[in-house]
Parts: C-alpha cells; structure tokens; sequence
C-alpha cells in the first residue's frame, strides 16, 4: 500500500476575497492574541496598530487597501449586503437576509437540511464580492454560499447571488455551506488574518483558532514586530547588535538595492545588479497561491514550501500550457514568467501597502518596456476599442472565478494560438475574437509576426503528452525536466508526470532530479520513488529525509516508511524516524481533515501497526462519509490480513455513498476475483473502466479477467479500446501483443511489440518479444 496524499481539492483563499463564512450562536468570540515580548524571547506579534506609531503614511494607505477589509466584524460600517428582508431562492431553498435588535441575521438550510436564523458575525472581503461567516458550535466557522455582489449595479452588481449557481447543492453535498470545504478555520482563516493558529483539539473535536490582527495587517508579511519596536526604541539596548537589522524578522527588500535601466539601443530594462533573493515574493506566496497547508510557524521570507505544499500545474487547475484554469492565483503562474525570471517581484508592480497597481493601463509596463516600441500599433496591431491595445489583453489573458472576480494570468505569455490548434489550450486572440477559430487566429499571428513566430516546440506539448498517454510522453517528458531554461515549476510538473512512462532510457533524468536545487523538483522526484524499486528507492531518497525543505521531506517519508528496516544504516533510520515524526506533526496539525487520518492510516499500515491503521481510516470515514479513498484503503487493509468478508463490507458501504465510483467497483472486481468469483467480478470490472476511462490499468485489468474467463474475443477488444485511450501503457502494449498472437493475427501481435519497442527502446524485454514474434512463422 503507499501512502496517498489527498490534499484538499481547495486552497486557502486568496487576500482580496474568500470562500469561507462563520457561524454565531452564543459561542464566545474568536480570540485575539498579542504576544508579550522579553528579552530572551524570539520576536513576537504586537499587532498592527503598533505600527502606526512610526510608519503611520503607510498605515493609512493599509487601512484602505483590502488587505485590511479582508475580514471585519458584522456591523454597520463593514456589511455591505441588503439585510432588509431580502430574499435569494436556490434549489428550493428561500433564504431570507434580515436586522434584529442590530444584528444581521440569515434562515436558511443548515446541516439537516431544515430552515435555521444564524447570525452574521463577520465579513469576509469587499471587492467585488463581499461573504459572511456564521460561528457554529465547537468553534467552527462556516462560510455562506450565498454572497454579496458589491459591484455598482450598473456593472451588474448590488444582488444577491450563489457561488455554485449551475449546481443543485442540498446539506448533504460536500459543498454546501455547512460542510467541511466550507469551513473558515481550516479553509480560508490563515490568509484572511495575521498571525492565525487554527488550534483544533482532536480529542474534543474542538476549534480554539485566534489571531493577533482580524485582517492582514503588517506583521502578516513584516513578521513578529517586537523586537523592531524594542530597537525602535532604544537602538543601544537591548538590541545594539540588531542594528542592522533594526531587530526585523525579515528585509523583504533586496540587499542588492538593484535597479532597473534600459541600455542604449535595447527595447527592455534589466536589472542591474540581478535580484539576490526571493523572500519578498515567497512572503506573497504564502496566499496568492494554490497551497496545501501543513504546518503554521511559516516566518515570512522562508520558502514557502517550508509550511504549504503548493500545487504544480497539475490537470484539472492548469491547462497543459501553464494558463490558469482552476482558482490558482497568481503564484503559479508567475513562476512560469519571464518576468519571475528576470528579477521581477510582486511590488514592482503592486504597492504593497495600498495592494493597488502602482500605475494604470500600458503606463504599468512602460516601466520596463520602451512604449515607443511595444506601446505601438506596429506591436499590437489593434486600434484600442475595447481595451485591445493593452497589454493585458495579450499577455494576461483573465478568467472569472466565483461568477465575478475576474483575475489575471500571472504568466505574461506571449499568445500561442498554434497550441490551441494542436492541443486545445486557449489564447488570448480567440478570448476576444470569440466568432473566430483557433485556425483563423493562428494564420493572422503568423501574417503579422512572420512564420517562424512563436511556433515552435513549447513544453505544453510534453505535458500534453503525459496527460493523454500518447506514444511520445516519455522522450517528450524527459527534455522538458532535463530543459533547464524552463521554470523549476514546469520542470517539477513534467518530472511528476514521467513515473507513468519510466523506463530504463529516462530513468537516468529521474536520478538527476533528486539533487535539484529548486524544492518543487526535488519534491516531484521524491514522489517518483513510489515506482522504484526498494533499492533505487533507497540509495536514491534517503538523503532527501534531511532536505532542508520540509515538503521534501515529507514528501520521502511517505514513499520510504515502507522499507524494510534493515535497509538503513543507524543514522539513516534516526533520519527516518525523526522524518516520520514530522510527518505525524504535520497530519495532527490537520487532524480536523479526513485527508490527514487517511495518512495516518497509510503510515501506521506500512509500519505494522494494523489496529492503529484500522482506527484511523475508521475515523477518516466518522468525519466525512464519502470520503471514498478512506474505505478503499480500509479494505486493502483488511485484504492484507486476509479479511476478504470485510473488504466486501466495507466496500459496500462506500458505494452506498457514492454509487458511482469507479476507484471502489475496481477494488470490490479484484476482491471477487481473490474469492474465485470471476464472473461475478467481469461486470464490476467493466463499469469501473467505464466509470474510469482515464485509468488504464483499470481497462487493463478488466481485459485479464475476460482471458481467464474464456471471452478472448471481448478480452482482445477491450484492450485495443484501452491502448486507443493509453497509447504509451506498456503493459497494454505487451497483453495485446499475447492475446492478438493467441488469436492468430500474428501480424497484429508483431506491430504491438513493434509499439513496445519504439516505447522502450533500451529495455531488452520487450525486443526479445518481437524477436520471438518475428521468428514464428507466418
């Protein structure tokens, strides 16, 4: 069994506006903290208004910004919504917004589904859309689904509106506003406030979440500020030897004090002396990006990986080229940028106190880039109308999210309309030419720009590949994780996509990877030890228990635990203990999730602890029913030791909650088929595949099971539908060239080895096979 990590599908909100709302009954309040200083003691949290004192021109900017609007306490000055009585019909559900005795106050559905008054205990955002959270029991805040349209009405705003309008949601969806994605403590808190510990108490279910700041204020980026205020005090005592530090946890300016000129004769502006580090954006990181959070003693200017696992551009958030597709903010995207890459940092074009763009319009890029030049219709070729010669239209393509937050793609790309011919990706030409084709929009760049323009070979093709199966995913792969002009985030995507299609010729790239210097490749290659084999895994991943980057090594603590122990040496096994004791920090600290029990389970069942393993996933399955993947390793479990009446179980009672799970039909098929049950276990077999077309070991197995079962014909048929789909599987390739020699098309059987082949021309199996294939007789 490895152990699986089922990161929450949603990560914390971003700043401006959030996905999360609080719940007030007659709970006590949620606390503020400040921390006491001392001598001896690490700088501490003081709060923002201390600030104000020394730096009140930049506290004032702040107080308008919506960093500091990004959470409020209800009342009249912060609610923004109609509480007059206003109704919102949804699903059959009237929602009525109302004052009583001063206090803002919501009926709608709760958690049984009937009609509750919940009072509003604060705000979550302003702009463009304002949402309210309700406190609950325990101390959980949840997070209304109906939200506040702030925007003038003229633009469509002023209303009422749900974030989820084309889905039905009653109170037993996983997303309804009650449930656990919904949830502020975990969800949403750590980015809308300073200094946030959530604080769950495991053993009473329990929320005792506080802050320092309700919003984002300066120690949410300055760091603690106690011993600046000290130094601010008395720079000769206590704190003398800070003075140059002037007592900061963090300078987020860069030491090189570079700045940016344009050389004679050049259209661009470099920075002279190059940026020495990135402790400013990885500050910024820490919520305007797609994240995991795993711990909270991040210190603002560490890599942000220390304390969030931030996603690669992974299917489903990303499109193949790097584009935002998901809600992903801008980390992600920046990365990928040439900007990122030539020394640009958030605040060279964000202020970072009012949290608005230094300047409007084209002026913005003229900082950098002569308008004489780009700011031209020679450039653009556009006329203006309707924001068509800025350059924001080109090179940062918008996508709306939560129906009226528009947000930009952070990955200045140049507009690649020949990939969406090949691959389907958008661009920015089609964007605005909606009533034209990918086609069209390819032959005009190609017109203006010339032929060679920006259609050549661009690593969406490998990730693509990767992601379809096609026959070139593995030498496609390989040069984009060997390319290292690429952003260590694309290489890290294309390195996590490789383990599918490793084989000997690409293996010596995944071994590379392992001594990376960028943490997010170096992560992507300790998750490829999960293919290797205990002895690559170990001589390759041990050293990665004493990486200097937590989600590192994390990362090979879950794809490690399962070696034998006499794989280590003494202090190989202390790394390992003391990594695994990590570990279990990290999923405690998110033991409010059934995502971290899960975990546990994996790592207590890799480790022999089967009762324990037992009752963690038992747990995970008590705090969210549907979490599927906490029954499906319960019942590999209980296959382990043997339990096959408890894996049927089990299963059973996790199709009762989701009846059309593909994962969950293909577990229950192979308990059939471990009981000699083939033929009850065929048609199971075959609705996984059909629930799960995109697995094709699914297809795989369901075709083995027709040969055993006589029906090679259909076993024949299915695997020529799986390699249709899977085009670089190799153990598809292989089955199809046995049976196809089987069933007497020897022709066939010598192509598909022939396929295998050209998939894996270094490995002497499958060469042998076509050259016993080629010697039998026609």
């Amino acid at each position: 069994m490895s152990l699986r990590h089922w990161w929450q599908i949603f990560a914390a909100c971003a700043l401006l506006v959030g996905v999360a709302a609080l719940m007030l009954s007659r709970q006590s309040p949620l606390s503020i903290s400040h921390d006491v200083p001392t001598d001896s003691a690490p700088s501490r949290y003081v709060g923002g208004t201390m600030c104000s004192s020394c730096h009140q021109e930049q506290y004032d900017l702040w107080k308008k910004s919506d960093h500091a609007l990004a959470m409020q306490k209800a009342d009249e000055k912060s609610v923004l919504g109609n509480f007059q009585n206003a109704t919102f019909r949804k699903d059959g559900v009237t929602s009525t917004f109302f004052m009583r005795n001063d206090r803002y106050v919501v009926t709608t559905d709760g958690p049984d589904g009937r009609l509750h008054e919940y009072p509003i205990a604060y705000t979550f955002g302003v702009d463009p859309l304002q949402q309210y959270l309700v406190e609950f029991d325990k101390g959980r805040y949840q997070a209304l689904s109906i939200a506040w349209d702030t925007r003038p009405a003229s633009a469509g705003g002023q209303r009422w509106f749900h974030l989820y309008p084309k889905e039905k949601i009653d109170h037993q969806d996983i997303l309804h506003w009650t449930g656990p994605l919904q949830n502020w403590n975990f969800m949403c808190a750590d980015c809308h406030s300073t200094n946030l510990k959530k604080n769950y108490r495991s053993p009473d279910d329990r929320f005792e979440t506080s802050f320092s700041d309700i919003n984002v204020s300066c120690e949410a980026c300055h760091g603690p500020g106690s011993r600046h205020v000290e130094w601010a005090k008395d720079a000769r005592a206590p704190y003398a030897s800070e003075s140059a530090s002037k007592g900061l946890v963090v300078e987020l300016k860069d030491a090189s004090q570079g700045t940016w000129s344009t050389a004679s004769g050049e259209s661009i502006a470099k920075r002279i002396p190059p940026l020495l580090q990135r402790k400013e954006t990885e500050t910024c990181a820490r919520c305007h990006s797609r994240r995991a959070q795993i711990q909270d003693d991040y210190e603002p200017g560490q890599s942000v990986e220390q304390a969030y696992r931030v996603s690669l551009l992974d299917e489903g958030r990303y499109h193949a080229d790097g584009q935002m597709l998901d809600e992903v903010y801008e980390y992600g995207s920046f990365l990928q940028s040439k900007m990122y890459q030539a020394g640009i940092t958030c605040s060279n074009c964000h202020d970072p106190h009012t949290s608005k763009l230094r300047k409007t319009g084209n002026a913005l890029c003229a900082q950098c880039h002569v308008p004489a030049v780009y700011d031209s219709p020679k450039h653009h070729f556009h006329d203006g109308r309707k924001g068509s010669a800025e350059c924001v239209s080109c090179h940062m393509s918008g996508r709306t999210y939560m129906e009226v937050d528009t947000r930009r793609d952070h990955g200045f790309r140049i507009p690649r309309p020949d990939l969406s011919v090949k691959l389907g990706t958008p661009n920015a030409c089609n964007q605005c030419h909606s009533d034209k084709t990918p086609q069209w929009a390819e032959k005009a760049v190609r017109a203006r720009y010339g032929a060679t323009r920006q259609s050549g070979w661009h690593y969406a093709e490998a990730i693509h590949a990767g992601r379809t199966s096609r026959p070139d995913a593995e030498s496609q792969l390989v040069r984009t994780v060997k390319d290292a002009h690429l952003a260590p985030i694309v290489r890290a995507t294309a390195l996590s996509l490789l383990p599918r299609y490793l084989g000997i010729d690409s293996f010596p790239t995944v071994e590379r990877s392992f001594k990376d210097s960028d943490p997010l490749v170096r992560r992507a290659a300790a998750a490829a030890l999960a293919v290797l084999d205990p002895r690559q895994r170990s001589a390759l991943g041990l050293p990665l228990l004493d990486d200097p980057i937590r989600t590192v090594r994390l990362e090979a603590v879950s794809n490690l635990a399962a070696l034998s122990r006499d794989t280590f040496t003494a202090r190989q096994y202390s790394s390992l203990e003391t990594a695994m004791g990590e570990y279990r920090q990290t999923q405690a600290y998110n033991a409010d999730r059934a995502e971290a029990h899960l975990n546990l389970g994996a790592l207590d069942a890799m480790s022999g602890r089967v009762a324990q393993a037992e009752s963690e996933y038992l747990l995970a399955i008590r705090q969210e029913p549907r979490f599927i993947p906490a029954y499906i390793n319960l019942a590999d479990l209980y296959r382990q030791q043997g339990q096959e009446g408890k894996v049927e179980e089990i299963l059973k009672k996790a199709l009762i909650q989701e009846a059309d799970d593909g994962d969950v039909h293909e577990a229950m098929g192979l308990s059939l088929v471990r009981r000699s049950r083939l033929h009850d276990a065929i048609p199971i077999l075959k609705r996984a595949w059909q629930l799960r077309v995109d697995r094709s070991r699914y297809g795989y197995t369901y075709a083995v099971a027709l040969h055993e079962a006589g029906l090679k014909a259909e076993a024949l048929s299915v695997l020529k539908q799986v390699h249709e789909r899977h085009r670089a599987d190799r153990d598809v390739l292989a089955a199809l060239a046995q049976y196809q020699q089987e069933a007497g098309d020897r022709k066939g059987a010598v192509n598909s080895a022939r396929k295998l082949v050209e998939l894996s021309p270094s490995e002497e199996g499958a060469r042998r096979l076509l050259n016993a294939l080629e010697k039998q007789p026609s």
